[in-house]
């Protein structure tokens, strides 16, 4: 008899498709994992990206991008056929060297303990290896440390070898070169700037090599910027003992022997050089994106009794005597580059110069951002001549017009910091461009987006310039409004913390630029105005005067009507020859042919660049810090402030042969207190060391047994 299917087959299973929770799977065309021909990404059951396996660098990002959002990691090394170690070091690798050294195979450092671990599974499965033996492990080390090195991006130090006189400081020079037990110090928290910029940007190593001696001040800078203090006068508050064993310094000095530091580190004037490095091994070493740059201008007043160029205040809408410092951001915030420029500054010159300064690092241009400040249709043209593409807003934008466009053509909504925008965008076309050869205009076409703010019901438009980047509408909508209107703005930000007008040191000196107005050209335009007014006031009086006549019939020649004729053929003859002597006269003088002008004095920047370099280290140290503690903690609202929380915080240090350890009071929160404690290891896990190589060690606990802790 004949047995009766009551359900049918079980549909057989896809091999070549892998589930890697959270919502997504992987499937593989061509083969499997990653001799695979193509692999496509689902998440929810909705396309989410398509990759060639056989490329390693797609497959590399595409690992690190699916453990990012959750993937399983077993799962997930199953489906690609590698093991879960490679996946750990490339997520290690783009942590502590970015995408580049991801995509050249650096080797990320590993703690003590994970590399005893894995010499002890190397002897256990090798008998050949002597089990235990502290000189094998000890060669085992040094080998790591060799092969370290060797991956390590190196520093492209240009100025007189700065390498070699930072690693031959003397040894009680040395940061960190005293030994000594538990100390208490009320500026422990300040400590977890260190590892983070020593590892990432080895700055420890860069400011010695500059500074030798006198790298103390900018530790001393350090300090003020963890801490918020906006001066070296208030430094006279602060603990010696406690701040100098905090820095690695044994004890800051007095006001007075601070300032002697400062003026000692300035007196070398290699600021310049400085910051070329300091910068060019950011990007390089991917610290900083270079996606998107937005460019802004913030005056720094001065209130000096000397003749100094006028900058341009915003808030109070009027020019007052400063510079201007030209600051450039990444899209996350931390800044890329700054300038400090005489006077309002030139925002147009410092955008083109930005491109040619850093074209030689980056593979494809940055999308220069910028406010109206950079307005002109001749400046638009001459980024699309000189390749670089940019995004802004448009000046002088017609309400009326923008009024009457059809709520319809605002094809494409999104929702940005909880407001909906609607845009479009169309072609707008630039007449007044730079001229060719030929003498000729070359027309140049650039977007124009609209933009509607549905919450506020307000519209304006947006000018972009691509060149041949992948941006959408939306994309170049995002770009503007990530740094200006509502949303965050990392200027202001850096200012609540950092005191971005403290000048230490001033120093004056007579200044290169020493050209004005033309006042003679003022006085012609003041004239020429009186003129067309009188002439105004006389065409309406010849309107309303009368021709009179003799009685002969002749015309009277001392009518109203005619001496208002004759009137205003000498006003406009003379009108005539105003505008002729402005034609001549030139546009700039120097101040040095006139007898009732001063010359303009110049601020020396060097104390200046010093302390802002310092500022912008602490800021970007900062930012990355922050992200480590979003991925720790769940309050997005509450994260910076838990961060400052931290730095903030009492605690004990102790300096051995071989480590420095600093152990931070605890939070009294549990849930701060966890997050606390995940973000030293992760500082621990860096491996930081100082030049006289002691490792860096951060550690949350209770305080040391009273008989080991030293008193000040």
């Amino acid at each position: 008899m004949k047995q009766i299917k009551l359900f049918e087959d079980t549909p057989e299973k896809n091999k070549n498709c892998f589930c890697l929770d959270s919502g997504l799977t992987i499937e593989f065309f061509g083969g499997l994992g990653k001799k695979a021909r193509r692999a496509v990404v689902f998440q929810r059951g909705q396309f989410f990206k398509e990759i060639k396996p056989l490329d390693k660098a797609e497959r590399k990002l595409l690992i690190v991008e699916l453990v990012k959002m959750d993937a399983n990691q077993t799962k997930l090394a199953a489906a690609f056929g590698i093991s879960r170690m490679t996946i750990n070091t490339y997520v290690t690798t783009k942590e502590q060297f970015g995408i580049e050294g991801l995509l050249r195979g650096y080797r990320p450092e590993v703690s003590k303990d994970i590399r005893k671990q894995r010499a002890l599974h190397r002897e256990q499965a090798d008998p050949a290896i002597p089990v235990n033996k502290a000189k094998a492990l000890a060669e085992l080390r040094a080998q790591t440390r060799a092969e370290q090195a060797a991956r390590q991006l190196p520093l492209d130090f240009s100025f007189g070898g700065q390498e070699d006189k930072a690693l031959h400081l003397p040894t009680e020079e040395q940061p960190f070169s005293e030994e000594h037990d538990w100390e208490p110090t009320r500026y422990a928290g300040v400590f977890v700037y260190l590892p983070t910029l020593v590892k990432g940007w080895d700055w420890l190593r860069l400011v010695a090599g500059y500074f030798g001696e006198a790298y103390k001040t900018l530790l001393v800078f350090l300090l003020m910027a963890g801490l918020n203090i906006r001066s070296i006068e208030q430094m006279k508050h602060v603990r010696a003992r406690e701040a100098g064993v905090t820095l690695g310094i044994r004890r800051i000095g007095c006001r007075q022997k601070l300032w002697e530091w400062f003026y000692d580190a300035a007196g070398k004037e290699v600021t310049g050089a400085l910051l070329q490095d300091y910068f060019r091994y950011q990007i390089r070493a991917g610290l900083v994106g270079c996606g998107q740059w937005f460019t802004d201008g913030h005056l720094l007043p001065y209130t000096g009794k000397y003749h100094v160029r006028c900058g341009y205040n915003t808030q109070r809408r009027m020019p007052v005597p400063g510079r201007t410092n030209m600051v450039t951001c990444d899209s996350s915030g931390r800044v890329v580059d700054f300038e400090i420029q005489e006077g309002k500054g030139d925002l147009r010159e410092r955008i083109v110069a930005l491109k040619k300064k850093w074209a030689d690092e980056t593979a494809l241009p940055p999308v220069m951002v910028f406010d109206r400040e950079g307005r002109g249709d001749e400046f638009f043209a001459n980024l699309v001549k000189e390749t670089i593409p940019f995004v802004t807003w448009e000046n002088r934008v017609d309400a009326k017009k923008l009024a009457a466009i059809r709520d319809s053509e605002f094809a494409t909504e999104f929702t940005y910091n909880d407001k909906h925008y609607g845009v479009f965008e169309e072609e707008k076309r630039l007449r007044s461009t730079f001229e060719q050869e030929s003498n000729k205009k070359t027309v140049v076409t650039i977007k124009r987006i609209y933009v509607w703010n549905k919450t506020s019901n307000r519209r304006t438009c947006g000018l972009a310039w691509t060149a041949s980047l992948a941006m959408s509408t939306e994309d170049c909508t995002r770009a503007i409004l990530s740094r200006w209107g509502a949303s965050e703005n990392a200027f202001k930000h850096l200012n609540n913390r950092h005191p971005l007008h403290y000048h230490p040191g001033f120093k004056l000196v007579e200044s290169e630029r020493q050209d004005i107005a033309n006042p003679e050209i003022k006085k012609k335009d003041t004239l020429i105005s009186q003129l067309k007014a009188g002439l105004d006031k006389l065409y309406k009086k010849l309107a309303k005067a009368k021709q009179a006549v003799n009685a002969d019939g002749a015309l009277r020649q001392n009518s109203t009507h005619e001496r208002t004729r004759n009137a205003i053929a000498e006003q406009e003859a003379e009108l005539a020859t105003a505008r002729e002597e402005k034609k001549h006269l030139p546009e700039r003088v120097d101040v040095s042919s006139l007898g009732d002008y001063k010359s303009f004095k110049k601020i020396d920047d060097e104390g200046k660049y010093l302390f802002d370099f310092v500022t912008s280290s602490a800021w970007n140290g900062r930012k990355q810090m922050v992200e480590w503690l979003q991925q720790m903690y769940d309050d997005e609202n509450d994260v910076v402030d838990l961060f400052y929380a931290i730095t903030h915080c009492h605690g004990w240090i102790k300096s051995t042969r071989s480590e420095v350890t600093v152990r931070l009071e605890p939070l009294q929160q549990p849930k701060r207190r966890q997050a606390q404690e995940q973000l030293c290891r992760k500082l621990t896990h860096l491996a930081a060391r100082t030049l006289n190589g002691k490792r860096l060690v951060v550690e949350v606990g209770n305080p040391p047994s009273t008989e080991t802790v030293q008193k000040n």
